[in-house]
């Protein structure tokens, strides 16, 4: 369970990237807590680190030191296999690649985090219909990820992260390839999923459009986190 209403705590996480002779330090000592009911989002230049944190905090990534306690578990004390359930069950990750499976239709790709957790055939699809009916996409149920645009395929890697309800939503760039409505559609239904108190979301963006859904800003650079500006929600 988080602890005191946090969900996410970080303590001097530091990662380093090695290629050959070359080393990249990606995270150089990130303080950060993420509290339950909120929206936070994350800022700042390309190249600065962001999406390699999002990825330790959803338990892609290992990190190299510090401490890193999501949902009041310390991923570092997790076997890969233990992590691998535990980011299935509480987790969903928006990919800013989608990752969509291009054999599978829309509302499969979306129950596939259901189907996955063994929940039967005609509940997943059945939720996975709802949840596409949310954002305007009811009627590309049957279609296939190659057959539909950018944004479309957007919307369903977002619904296929929110459909089985994790108490955590990482979302990299979730509006990049959406126009304004769209966008704000999306971040509605993002928005009123992290005002429940036992659920936290995590954004990724550029997009100064959206910033009114956010509860706090996190501004990054060169791989620390170099300011927390509270932003009262208004959208």
């Amino acid at each position: 369970m988080a602890q005191n209403g946090v969900a996410v705590q970080l303590l001097n996480v530091t990662k380093t990237f090695v290629t050959g002779q070359t080393r990249v330090q990606a995270l150089r000592g990130v303080n950060l807590n993420i509290r339950m009911g909120e929206l936070l989002m994350l800022v700042g230049p390309s190249g600065c680190g962001k999406t390699t944190l999002i990825s330790v905090i959803a338990g892609i990534l290992n990190h190299d030191e510090g401490e890193c306690l999501v949902l009041g578990q310390n991923l570092r004390d997790m076997s890969g296999q233990k992590k691998t359930f535990f980011r299935g069950t509480n987790v969903g990750f928006v990919f800013q690649a989608y990752n969509l499976i291009p054999t599978l239709t829309v509302a499969e790709n979306v129950a596939v985090p259901l189907l996955i957790s063994r929940k039967s055939r005609k509940e997943a699809l059945a939720k996975a219909r709802d949840i596409l009916e949310r954002i305007n996409l009811g009627d590309k149920l049957n279609a296939l990820p190659g057959n539909l645009s950018g944004g479309q395929q957007q919307r369903v890697a977002i619904a296929r992260a929110l459909v089985h309800s994790p108490r955590l939503i990482v979302c990299d760039e979730p509006t990049s390839a959406l126009d304004a409505d769209t966008g704000r559609l999306v971040m509605d239904v993002l928005r009123s999923t992290a005002l429940a108190s036992d659920r936290a979301i995590i954004v990724v963006t550029h997009d100064n459009r959206i910033f009114n859904f956010a509860d706090r800003i996190a501004k990054m650079d060169d791989g620390r986190i170099v300011l927390v500006e509270p932003q009262v929600a208004t959208a």
